[in-house]
This record gives structure tokens, C-alpha cells and sequence, in this order.
């Protein structure tokens, strides 16, 4: 009886697996198919792949992607740790610790789309202040910040329960000064957490659809982007190629972060 629910559990895994990836293997295998249309197998061929660098478009979209990914990552990891050293180590209340726990983990579980919705909201309000806020890069940016600061300063909060408080409080029996500890003690250990971080917050803003969608403007058409507006006229082999290339980025950043994170 033991044996065959472990194998039922073994199967169910492997059905939940098969149906996560199978997708995804099935949509590189035809991205290196030579047919333009159907579904039939004629040639291994890389030409999807090198035409993409000949397209302006798809450049385009991929140097918005990547600037959006790298500041939006490098402000919000600077907030996130910051955000989690404040939640960590200062005393706060019962209750004052109770709020700031909900509050870091609030964009964690809202659905992408009631944030998207409420960022439209506050970019409209804004508008009335300042051009600033037009619809392009920049509210995007700002709509990236707002929810990779959640999941950085989890993972640097996860770093700081690992670390404990006993390394701390021996500095500064020795006197150590506050910008000594932070220098020297406390960002050298945080630093596997805070890269650790930073590339999962790196890797969701590579992928996110949803908040870029109805924050972006004309001319900052990202990759999500352009793939959901290139499949609405057709799925073509260049699309495949494309997508292919965005998860094989997105696992290897993820499977990075996991690494450092699990090494350190």
C-alpha cells in the first residue's frame, strides 16, 4: 500500500513537471526547425536565431528590456536591503513589526494586474504635477522598483535571521562604530544575499508582462512586449527563437541566485 502511493505521488510529480516544461522544450525544438509555417519537421537550422540581431525592432525591445532590468534592479536591491536591515535590527513594537512584516510581503501575493491597475491610477494623478510621469521608461522603472523591492529584501531578511545578532553585539563590545559594522562586518556577510537578490529581481523584471504592459508607452516596447504583440499576427520561427532565448536567460539567472544563495 506504501509502495503504490509512493508511486503515485512519483507520477503525479512527473505529469505536473511534464506539463510545466514540455511547453517550453517543444517551443525551442521549433526554433531551430528551417519550416517558416505548419507544424512539420524539415532541418535543424540556426538562422531563427541570427536574424534576430538583424531586426531593429527586436533590438530595440531588447536594449529597453535590459535598461529597464538593470536600474530597476540596482534602485530597488539599494531599498530592499536597506528596508530589511531597518526591519530586522531596529526594535521596533509588536504590533509596528507585525504591519512592516505584511507590508514586505503585500506585493509578494498581490495579483500583477491589481498593482498594474493601481500604478495607472497614480501615474495619471502624477501626470497633473509634473511630464515626468508620461506613460514610457521612466513609469516603468518606477512600476519595476515597486515590487522587486519586496522580494530583495526578503531574501536579504532570510540572509540577516541566518547571520543572527551575536556578530553584531561582539563589535560593538570591541566599539565598533556603526559605519564600521555596516563597512565591514555586516554588508561582507549580506553581500551572497544581496546578489542573491538582486539577480531574482533582475530575472523578474527580464520576464514581467503585466505591470510593463500598462505602464509602458510607444517607444518603450520591451520583449514580453513584443512577443505578445508579434503571436497576436501569427507565431512565426523568429518568435520561437526569441521566447527560447528569454527563458534559457531566465534559468540561468535563477538557477545563479539559487546557487549563491544555497552556497553562502
Amino acid at each position: 500500500m506504501k509502495k503504490n502511493r509512493h508511486i503515485v505521488i512519483q507520477s503525479i510529480s512527473f505529469f505536473t513537471i511534464a506539463m510545466l516544461y514540455l511547453p517550453l522544450f517543444g517551443v525551442a525544438v521549433f526554433s531551430v526547425n528551417s519550416a517558416k509555417y505548419g507544424w512539420v519537421w524539415k532541418e535543424f537550422t540556426l538562422k531563427w536565431y541570427t536574424s534576430l540581431f538583424s531586426n531593429e525592432y527586436i533590438l530595440a525591445a531588447a536594449w529597453n528590456t535590459l535598461v529597464l532590468a538593470v536600474v530597476s534592479t540596482l534602485i530597488s536591491t539599494l531599498i530592499g536591503t536597506l528596508f530589511a536591515i531597518g526591519i530586522s535590527r531596529f526594535p521596533w513594537g509588536r504590533k509596528t513589526d507585525s504591519f512592516l512584516d505584511i507590508l514586505l510581503n503585500f506585493p509578494v501575493v498581490i495579483p500583477d494586474i491589481v498593482m498594474a491597475g493601481s500604478l495607472v491610477v497614480v501615474f495619471a494623478l502624477l501626470r497633473s504635477v509634473s511630464d515626468l510621469f508620461e506613460a514610457g521608461l521612466v513609469t516603468m522603472i518606477i512600476g519595476h522598483i515597486t515590487f522587486q523591492i519586496a522580494f530583495v529584501a526578503l531574501v536579504v531578511r532570510s540572509r540577516l535571521v541566518s547571520i543572527g545578532t551575536d556578530i553584531e553585539e561582539a563589535a560593538r563590545d570591541l566599539f565598533a562604530s556603526n559605519w564600521y559594522l555596516m563597512r565591514r562586518i555586516m554588508l561582507p556577510l549580506l553581500l551572497p544575499g544581496i546578489v542573491a537578490g538582486a539577480m531574482l529581481a533582475f530575472t523578474l523584471s527580464l520576464d514581467d508582462f503585466v505591470i510593463s504592459f500598462f505602464t509602458s508607452g510607444p517607444d518603450s516596447q520591451t520583449l514580453p512586449l513584443y512577443i505578445y504583440s508579434a503571436v497576436r499576427r501569427g507565431v512565426t520561427p523568429q518568435i520561437h527563437a526569441l521566447s527560447t532565448l528569454v527563458v534559457f536567460i531566465t534559468v540561468i539567472l535563477v538557477v545563479a541566485a539559487e546557487r549563491i544563495s544555497r552556497k553562502n
